[in-house]
């Protein structure tokens, strides 16, 4: 990742479990600019955009897995056949989402 500067500005997201002084202390040590909303700026903020709320892409794979049973619960004692389950369930997202309409 390239170093922060004034022309080129690494930008640090940040939701508001990180609203205290140490991550901002932090991103600011760093040059990093910070996007971060207060606890009650955030949840006002929700109501009056009206827009659908965006889920990060680990969250929404975790959310796709979960449909998964054997995955969502270690069934397989053998972490190779884990593994499989793991790959072939990927395999299917990855199929589905790959199909047109």
């Amino acid at each position: 990742r390239p170093r922060p500067t004034r022309r080129r500005p690494q930008h640090l997201c940040l939701d508001k479990g990180f609203d205290y002084d140490e991550p901002r202390a932090l991103a600011e040590e760093f040059g990093f600019t910070l996007h971060l909303r207060t606890r009650g700026e955030e949840v006002r903020a929700k109501r009056h955009a009206r827009a659908k709320a965006h889920r990060w892409v680990v969250e929404r794979t975790h959310s796709w897995l979960h449909r998964f049973r054997s995955i969502l619960i270690r069934w397989a004692k053998k972490s190779a056949n884990y593994l499989a389950l793991l790959h072939l369930a990927l395999a299917i997202i990855t199929w589905r989402h790959a199909l047109p309409g």
